[in-house]
């Protein structure tokens, strides 16, 4: 049996006052207190609550853009009639990059009666995943950092996730690179990067990276600069992937006095982005010429100007919201998924068993161009070991020019067979 909400609007009228209330009201401004939005006829659809959460204010990774994308995609929508008439209601919350915090928002989550989680950021999916389980709550177009984001039946990615990244961040660097150091945290996350990465360099009939360990939190990677310049030698490439601490692993890199060696660098999108190369000098600083991976199109690519539109009319100046962020990115599908998921379903009522019942039926998402088509039937699933739930497998190669980001590569490139080649550390 379906249970409705009660509605927050006054009952003790009658039929006849309330609509002449409403009619002297609606000659003056719309209604949006009693269900009614922009656009409707009526309230006779209950509103769908979502959650988005992401680390802000950590002394590692945070990425606030995304909850505050996801706001803004709610005023955008909502100003013009909700999804399918429903409101769309976010909630958000800061999982502060720690165990404690993810599974305290998985618990709000529930608490609040969230139909899904959209678009979010943790890297402790053992801790938000068992709650949202037991509440039978889908975690649509999660970030995709941790192995859970693909191996749980309640979720949904849109992107390949850190996987794909790293996979297809060795087959670029197959390309031009002799040897091969990365630079990666010393977390049980980190762990998996490794093997991901040498997939790629073995497809591309390179060696093993050197693996080289760095705290996740450092302010300081002098040690680790010199050991992977000495190990990637003349000709050779350093990738580091480090989150929000990449920046300073250059910039500890190009501090290195210079010993003639000819060592390109490298990253992958979310680890390094346009804002960065900006902030370190453009086309005069350490990522010219640099090798990055991505899930999407550049950020200057005509498939993101919806996304943009959105974030000027409705973000109010949010400085939190980079448009070329992977993680904001990530978000604007999630919600594009999600929008059309609700629109699938076509009910007065949005549960999270209907919400899974559409993706794993087959409703089809078109983002646009800024991915493949995306869908979540058995069939779609790539099955890769550690991974089966990936449906999308495609990242873009990028490179840094006259201080610009633009595409290495034209289009997509599937890494799904570089996956199935991994070795995986359970």
């Amino acid at each position: 049996m379906t249970v409705r909400r009660r509605s927050s609007c006054p009952r003790p009228f009658p039929a006849g006052a309330i609509r002449a209330l409403c009619t002297a009201v609606a000659g003056a401004s719309l209604l949006t207190g009693c269900g009614v939005l922009p656009g409707t006829t009526g309230g006779s659809r209950e509103p769908v609550t979502v959650m988005t959460w992401a680390p802000s204010g950590t002394n590692a990774t945070n990425l606030p853009g995304m909850p505050a994308m996801a706001k803004a995609y709610a005023r955008w929508v909502n100003a013009s009639g909700g999804i399918d008439g429903h409101e769309l209601r976010v909630l958000t919350c800061n999982e502060h990059n720690d165990t404690a915090g993810a599974a305290t928002c998985a618990r709000r989550a529930v608490k609040e009666k969230a139909v899904a989680v959209v678009g979010s950021y943790s890297q402790h999916s053992r801790e938000f995943m068992a709650p949202l389980e037991a509440a039978s709550i889908p975690y649509l177009g999660g970030y995709g950092i941790t192995e859970e984001e693909f191996s749980s039946f309640l979720s949904y990615p849109v992107n390949g996730g850190q996987a794909t990244l790293l996979a297809g961040n060795g087959r670029q660097l197959a390309r031009g690179c002799e040897r091969t150091a990365l630079v990666r945290p010393d977390t049980i996350t980190g762990d998996d990067l490794p093997g991901l990465l040498n997939s790629g360099l073995k497809q591309g009939r390179r060696g093993p990276a050197a693996d080289l360990r760095a705290a996740e939190d450092a302010t300081d990677y002098t040690g680790a600069a010199e050991q992977a310049r000495e190990r990637a030698q003349d000709g050779g490439c350093v990738t580091a992937v480090l989150g929000d601490r990449t920046e300073t692993f250059f910039d500890s890199f190009r501090r290195v006095p210079d010993d003639g060696r000819e060592i390109r660098v490298s990253s992958v999108l979310g680890s390094v982005g346009q804002s960065l190369v900006d902030r370190t000098g453009g086309k005069s600083g350490p990522f010219e010429g640099a090798y990055l991976t991505g899930w999407y199109p550049v950020a200057s690519d005509p498939a993101w100007k919806p996304m943009r539109n959105v974030i000027e009319k409705h973000a109010f100046g949010d400085d939190d919201i980079d448009p070329a962020n992977p993680g904001v990115q990530t978000t604007w599908i999630a919600y594009t998924a999600l929008k059309k998921v609700v629109e699938s379903i076509n009910d007065s009522v949005i549960t999270p068993g209907k919400i899974m019942d559409a993706l794993d039926r087959g409703v089809r998402v078109d983002t646009g161009g800024l991915t493949p088509p995306l869908r979540w039937r058995y069939e779609d699933m790539l099955g890769a070991p550690g991974f089966p739930r990936i449906v999308n497998a495609d990242v873009t190669f990028q490179v840094v020019r006259a201080g610009r980001l633009v595409a290495d590569k034209k289009g997509f490139v599937d890494v799904g067979e570089t996956l199935g080649d991994t070795t995986h550390t359970p």
